[in-house]
């Protein structure tokens, strides 16, 4: 077998991205999750790559009056309230600062019916305006241990379920009570949506995730077959056009659309977890065309730090096409598991590859 060229932290998951062969199998996290210490240096120096999430434009709301304030709570705890007025009336959300990528959640947009005119207007007055120099910029400042992703949001269907409009409840009773209402905000999301295909795809960033945290067992799949799968299609064309790539962010049980994401034209699959979908091997035969970006399983991360190791290897030896496969970090993983595990997943990585 040659030798190939080794390659840097960003030179290697962009090769697995694209579909040629990685000098050894990519180890990513997503930036945020890892706090600059000596364990972070030695990684990235044994070819850990940092995932930097960020967006190559911004939405405004040049109609709608905006205000956010963060404040802390009697129980100590950080908390976001944005406040959204619109000409129909006032909304506002509630969420706990989780100090990761996103915050929680703790009220959302609508509180009841009164509330769709208030959002159908706030999604309407959405623009979207690129921010090209502030992206690339990043590219050159971080270095070849980082890459860049981009960000188109989420499905539109999903955007009402997992972002602060309705959230998961809210939207199952009024998909049951008022689903001509819900509809209408739909279609205004898709039609957002479609205006930032066109931004992403002529933006500077390689590839981009969208959406994710598509829960099978609430939506089913014939929801998915109809509500999601089209935008993916739509805008994997837009992206494609212009050389970029796209996938989303699979994180729960997957067994119910295994199938239908095979028919995707996603280029990769992000943040699969094997611990709770079906075994990487079964992946990789189901979706011979798409790379599988692992989450490594987040439940593993209670096993001793030679089981770790010896888990990695296994991922690696049962995935069988190194040109598809990328590990990767994109869950929360226990303060006092994160750095001996990382470097037993690096570990494992390692020793399936020979290395010393």
């Amino acid at each position: 077998m040659p030798v190939l060229k080794k390659l840097t932290p960003a030179e290697r998951v962009m090769r697995a991205l694209r579909g040629g062969q990685p000098d050894r199998t990519p180890f990513t996290i997503y930036d945020i999750m890892l706090p600059r210490c000596t364990a972070e240096r030695k990684l990235r120096n044994r070819g850990l790559c940092l995932i930097r999430l960020a967006r190559s434009y911004r939405v405004v709301y040049p109609n709608t009056g905006i205000k956010s304030e963060r404040f802390e709570d009697k129980n100590g705890r950080i908390m976001v309230r944005t406040e959204y007025s619109t000409p129909h009336g006032d909304l506002y959300a509630l969420a706990e600062d989780s100090g990761y990528a996103n915050n929680w959640p703790l009220e959302y947009l609508f509180k009841s019916p009164d509330d769709y005119k208030k959002l159908l207007f706030l999604i309407n007055d959405a623009r979207i305006l690129p921010e090209y120099s502030k992206a690339a910029a990043l590219i050159g400042q971080l270095g070849e241990d980082y890459l860049v992703r981009d960000q188109i949001g989420l499905e539109p269907m999903q955007a009402l379920i997992s972002s602060d409009y309705m959230g998961t409840m809210n939207f199952c009773i009024e998909w049951k009570d008022n689903r001509d209402d819900v509809l209408k905000l739909y279609e205004a999301l898709v039609e957002m949506n479609r205006k930032v295909y066109s931004v992403v795809a002529d933006g500077p960033l390689a590839f981009s995730n969208y959406g994710g945290n598509v829960v099978p067992q609430i939506i089913g799949a014939e929801l998915f077959r109809q509500y999601y799968m089209p935008h993916y299609k739509e805008a994997t064309e837009s992206l494609h056009k212009k050389g970029k790539l796209i996938g989303c962010h699979f994180d729960a049980d997957n067994t119910a659309i295994m199938d239908d994401i095979a028919r995707t034209p996603l280029d990769y699959i992000e943040a699969y977890d094997a611990g709770m979908s079906p075994p990487v091997g079964e992946a990789m035969r189901k979706w011979p065309d798409k790379v599988l970006w692992i989450n490594w399983p987040s439940a593993w991360h209670l096993e001793d730090e030679d089981t770790v190791c010896r888990k990695t290897a296994g991922l690696i030896r049962e995935a069988g096409a190194p040109d598809r496969f990328i590990i990767g970090i994109t869950e929360d993983v226990p303060d006092n598991r994160l750095q001996g595990n990382l470097m037993a997943i690096m570990g494992g990585i390692d020793k399936f590859h020979g290395i010393k």
